[in-house]
C-alpha cells in the first residue's frame, strides 16, 4: 500500500484481515492524510487537539462505521449521533424525526415552520419526482439547474448549503447526478441513514490510531516519513523503490499516484492530473463561557456555512468556548486571503449568533486545506481503481458514485483491497 491515509488504511485492513502479507508507506510523518490531527499551534487552549479540518459521518456511512468497529473503535462512544438537524441560530431551518426515512422527511419539511407552506410544498414535490425518477436526471445539469424552480430561499438556506457541505463546488458548478446519490443515500435509503454523526474525539484517534494499533497487531509493516520515488513493472511483480510487490495500491493523492505510474500508464495519468481541487478553510475561535444551542448550527449566507462547538463535542475544559467554523467551496475565500476570510467569519459569528456568544470570539488559527477534494463536475471523468495488472488505485477521487467523502474513501480502499487480493 502507498498511502496512509483513510483510504490506504482501509485497503490495508481488508488486505491483512484476509491473511496477507501488507506493507504500508505514507510520506507524511503521521498517518490520516488529509483527515487527521494536527501539531499544537501557539494559542490553541493547552490539552487540545486540533484537526487539519473539520469533518462530519451520517449514519449511511455503512462502510466507514463497520472498520471503525472492526478495528476496536467504540462507535457508540466516538460519535455525537443524532437525527439530521440543519438550523441556523434562531431555530430555523429543518431537523428531521427520528423513524422511517420517508415519513421523517416529510414531518420534518412540513414542521420547518420558517418556511412558508408554499416553500416547503415546493420541496416536498422535488424530492418526490426525483424519487420516481430513482434519484436520476440528466449527466450534464448542474445542481442550480436541477433546483432552479424551487423558491429561492430554500435553495439559499438548504439546497445550496447541502451542495456545497456534501460535494465541496458551488451549485453553479455541482454535478446533479452526484448531489442526487447523496440525497438519496443520505435521506432516503433508511432509519437513521441521515443522522448526523458528530466526532467527539480527534481525527486521528477516530480511525488512523485504532487501524495503525490493528495492523501492527497483525504484523504489518508500516513505514511513515517514506516518500515512494519509484515504481516500475518488473516481470510478474512491481518494484518500489527496487522493492518487489506482487501486488500494489496507490491509496496516495492522485496527484501522487499520476507520478508513479506515468510511464506504466500514462493514459489513466492523464485522468488523474485532469482533475480540478476545491480548497476548504477551517477557522478555529475561541469565544469562553460560550455553548451554542447545538453542537453544529448553519450559518446564513456568509463565506462559512456550519459551525461546531468544539465544547459539546469533547465535552472536555479544554475544547469550552472552542468554536470551528468551515468554509467549503473556498476558492474565493483563498483568493481573498486567509486572514481577511478569517476575520469575515468572526463577524459573521458575531452577527448571527448573538446572544449564544458569551464574550467576542478571539481567533485562535485558520486551517485550509488547498486540494481538499476534487471539484465534482457534470460528466466527470474519473480515473478508474484498476490501473494495470497487479496495480490499483484507491481513494476518494477514484471513479465511483459518491463525492469526495470520508465514506467514500473507505469503499475505494476495501474495494481495491479486495480486487487485489482475488486469486490471479
Amino acid at each position: 500500500m502507498v498511502g496512509g491515509g483513510w483510504a490506504g488504511l482501509a485497503a490495508a485492513v481488508e488486505a491483512a484481515g484476509a491473511g496477507h502479507s501488507v506493507t504500508l508507506f505514507e510520506m507524511a510523518p503521521q498517518l490520516g492524510g488529509r483527515a487527521r490531527r494536527v501539531p499544537p499551534g501557539p494559542l490553541d487552549p493547552a490539552g487540545l487537539a486540533i484537526d487539519n479540518g473539520q469533518h462530519i459521518l451520517i449514519g449511511a456511512y455503512s462502510e466507514s462505521l463497520r472498520l471503525m468497529r472492526l478495528v476496536g473503535v467504540d462507535v457508540g462512544a466516538a460519535f455525537d449521533r443524532r437525527p439530521l438537524t440543519l438550523q441556523f441560530a434562531d431555530g430555523s431551518g429543518l431537523r428531521l424525526p427520528a423513524g422511517p426515512a420517508l415519513t421523517a422527511f416529510a414531518r420534518g419539511v412540513l414542521a420547518a415552520r420558517s418556511w412558508s407552506l408554499r416553500d416547503r410544498l415546493a420541496l416536498l414535490a422535488a424530492a418526490g419526482g426525483w424519487l420516481l425518477r430513482g434519484f436520476r436526471c440528466d449527466p450534464r445539469l448542474t445542481v442550480a439547474q436541477l433546483t432552479a424552480n424551487l423558491p429561492q430561499r430554500l435553495r439559499d438556506e438548504l439546497l445550496a448549503p447541502l451542495c456545497v457541505a456534501a460535494l465541496n463546488t458551488p451549485v453553479e458548478q455541482a454535478s446533479a447526478t452526484v448531489f442526487l446519490r447523496v440525497m438519496h443515500d443520505a435521506l432516503f435509503a433508511g432509519p437513521g441513514a441521515a443522522d448526523l454523526l458528530l466526532p467527539r474525539v480527534d481525527l486521528s484517534a477516530l480511525w488512523p490510531e485504532k487501524a495503525h494499533e490493528w495492523l501492527q497487531g497483525r504484523g504489518v509493516r508500516i513505514e511513515t516519513g517514506v516518500r515512494v520515488a519509484t515504481l516500475e513493472r518488473r516481470a510478474g511483480t512491481w518494484d518500489i523503490d527496487g522493492k518487489a510487490f506482487d501486488r500494489v495500491v496507490l491509496a496516495c493523492s492522485a496527484v501522487e499516484a499520476a507520478r508513479l505510474v506515468q510511464q506504466e500508464a500514462p493514459a489513466w495519468a492523464q485522468l488523474a492530473k485532469a482533475l480540478c481541487y476545491e480548497p476548504i478553510i477551517t477557522v478555529l475561535l475561541s469565544s469562553a463561557g460560550t455553548r451554542l444551542a447545538q453542537p453544529m448550527l448553519a450559518l446564513r449566507q456568509g463565506l462559512a456555512q456550519y459551525v461546531f462547538d468544539l465544547g459539546q463535542l469533547r465535552g472536555d475544559a479544554a475544547a469550552s468556548g472552542v468554536l470551528a467554523a468551515v468554509i467549503s467551496g473556498a476558492r474565493e475565500a483563498v483568493e481573498r486571503g486567509l486572514e481577511p476570510a478569517a476575520e469575515s467569519v468572526r463577524q459573521e459569528l458575531m452577527r448571527e449568533l448573538g446572544p449564544q456568544l458569551r464574550g467576542e470570539p478571539k481567533l485562535l488559527r485558520t486551517l485550509c486545506e488547498k486540494r481538499a477534494t476534487f471539484l465534482c463536475t457534470p460528466d466527470l471523468r474519473r480515473p478508474p481503481g484498476a490501473i494495470a495488472a497487479g496495480l490499483w488505485a484507491a481513494g476518494d477521487y477514484v471513479e465511483g458514485p459518491y463525492p469526495a467523502t470520508l465514506e467514500g474513501a473507505m469503499r475505494s480502499g476495501t474495494a481495491a483491497a479486495r480486487q487485489s487480493t482475488e486469486p490471479h
